[in-house]
This record gives structure tokens, C-alpha cells and sequence, in this order.
């Protein structure tokens, strides 16, 4: 088992400095006496593993690039964004990246560390974004408990999912003790907003605080004191390896290999070579390109099944 992704471990940075995101759907709404279809957009923390839900009217570039407006303005500018190889998601990154080239240079200049890195899963492995993914499966249990089969109209379903996002951010990251006398755990929502639950009312400061500097020096007090518990009681429980103990030797370039394809029969999957490798950050191979014919293809090790070499 690899070690964590830096992605995992922003400590002290802004909540969605790391981001995955990926869409769902779709879902039926009613628009006067029609129907129409919309889906949802998911951003979630890789650190902090609070989630950011909007709606798409459209699966295209468009749509993304105005969710992802909506998303840096309410959450800030994420330093990368990792997704699968959607089209949207593709597009969108495609149009960034045009529009940042058709600048000025000293534009350019001034812009360069504001811009988001995007970083594209390979095909077929929705394993590799699994934090999100299943933080997806969450959100349609939810939306089968609130609407169900029914068509709703466009406001019902953003407030539905808006809520739905409250209750995502108010989970405990960490065990949860049944004694009052225990602290509480801490929760996407205690990082984001200072308070574990968006349902309790604000703090209210006596007037012995209401000096700016004090009131700055308790939130800076409050943060940190989320942040030591977050260190202390979450972050060694993602430390434990209790899969994948073994140590295999990584594929090679030249190797013939087979490649998994659940939408086949097993007898016409695809063979063909290892033609390039992708180490990770710790040196091993998670991610090869496999050469059929004149075709190649981007695969995870987790889809590819080594041959024996066959002689020429």
C-alpha cells in the first residue's frame, strides 16, 4: 500500500486547496408542465474532506467552467483539481488553459500563481478518485430518503442538495465516544466555519472581547485548537496499511499484458505491449500506456493482466 497523496496532507492550508471533484446524475425536474434533466457536481477536500455540491444544467464545458466559477468564488482558488477524464472536465481545463495563453505577458506574469492544476485520473479506474466516489454514494442515499423516484422542480433539488452538503460536512471524521464528558469529534464543518454543526447559532462574545485584536486572537486560537485535535485523533487513523502487504516486482516496459475490460467477453479482451510507465511518487508503477495494434491505451496496473512473453 503507497503512501498518502500530498493531496491528503495540506495541514494548515485553506479547506479545497486540494480538490477532486466529479458530476452525477441525472435527475428529473419540472419546469412548467415539461421535464428536464439535471445533474450534480461534486467538490470535495481532500484534506479536510468537506464537500461542495452544485447543480449542472448541462454535462458540457460550459456548465463546469460556470459551477467552477461559482465554486472559487464561495471556497476560493484550489491549488489542483484532480478528476477523471471526463469530456467536460477536459474541455474545461482546455478553455483555461487557452484563455491564460491568450494573455498579456505581463498579465501572464501577475496570473501564473493563480492558476489551478488539473490532474486527470486514468480511464477506468475509479479507484483512483474512491474519496469522492464514495462521498457520491452518500449523496444518493440521501436523495433517495429525501425525493426519491419523483420529479421535483429546480429550486426543491438545489435546496435538497444544498442540505444534503450541510449534513456531508457535519460528519465526524474520527470515532465518536457515547460520553457527554468526551470532546466532541471533529467534523469538515469545524474547519470550515469554526463550529461543528452550521445549525448552532454564532458565538457571542462578551464585551470584555470585543477589542478587534482579541476577537482575531481567538479565532486564530479556536482554528488551532481544531487543527491539534484533527492532527491528533483523524490523521494517525489514515496511517494504518492493512492491504497490499506484499511486495510484487513493478511491470516493465515490453511486457506483454492483456487488458480488462469489464464491457467484453473475457475471450476478446485486447493484448498487447507495455509500450511507457508511470511511477508515482513513491517509484512504483500504478498507471501504464499499452500499445494494440496502432492503437494505445492509458490503463491502471489494477485493469492489465501480465502474459508470459511470447517469443517472435
Amino acid at each position: 500500500m503507497a503512501d498518502l497523496p500530498p493531496a491528503r496532507l495540506r495541514l494548515f492550508r485553506p479547506a479545497f486547496y486540494s480538490t477532486g471533484m466529479d458530476c452525477f446524475g441525472p435527475y428529473t425536474v419540472k419546469v412548467g408542465r415539461r421535464t428536464e434533466k439535471k445533474w450534480g457536481i461534486i467538490f470535495k477536500c481532500l484534506t479536510t474532506r468537506a464537500v461542495y455540491i452544485d447543480v449542472l444544467h448541462n454535462l458540457d464545458a460550459d456548465s463546469f467552467l460556470m459551477a467552477l466559477r461559482r465554486f472559487t468564488a464561495r471556497r476560493g482558488t484550489p491549488f489542483e483539481l484532480i478528476s477523471d477524464q471526463g469530456t467536460n472536465f477536459k474541455g474545461g481545463e482546455r478553455e483555461l488553459r487557452e484563455a491564460f495563453a491568450a494573455l498579456a505577458p505581463e498579465l501572464q506574469a501577475h496570473l501564473a500563481r493563480q492558476q489551478i492544476e488539473f490532474r486527470f485520473n486514468p480511464p477506468n479506474a475509479p479507484h483512483f478518485g474512491g474519496c469522492w466516489e464514495r462521498e457520491i454514494r452518500s449523496l444518493k442515499q440521501a436523495l433517495t430518503a429525501t425525493i426519491g423516484a419523483q420529479s421535483v422542480t429546480f429550486d426543491v433539488l438545489q435546496t435538497v442538495l444544498v442540505e444534503i452538503e450541510g449534513i456531508l460536512n457535519s460528519k465526524p471524521l474520527g470515532y465518536t465516544s457515547s460520553d457527554i464528558a468526551d470532546l466532541d469529534p471533529i467534523t469538515p464543518n469545524s474547519l470550515l466555519m469554526g463550529r461543528p454543526d452550521s445549525t448552532l447559532p454564532p458565538v457571542v462574545y462578551p464585551e470584555s472581547e470585543l477589542i478587534s485584536r482579541r476577537r482575531w486572537r481567538h479565532s486564530q486560537v479556536l482554528a488551532d485548537h481544531f487543527w491539534r485535535h484533527f492532527l491528533r485523533f483523524y490523521l494517525p487513523g489514515l496511517q494504518t496499511r492493512q492491504k497490499w502487504q506484499g511486495d510484487i516486482s513493478d511491470i516493465q516496459v515490453g511486457t506483454t499484458v492483456m487488458i480488462v475490460d469489464p464491457q467484453l467477453p473475457r475471450a476478446l479482451w485486447p493484448v498487447g505491449r507495455v509500450s511507457e510507465v508511470f511511477p508515482g511518487a513513491d517509484g512504483r508503477v500504478r498507471t501504464a500506456n499499452i500499445k494494440v495494434g496502432e492503437k494505445t491505451y492509458t490503463r491502471p496496473i489494477a485493469r492489465i493482466i501480465q502474459l508470459p512473453s511470447i517469443s517472435e
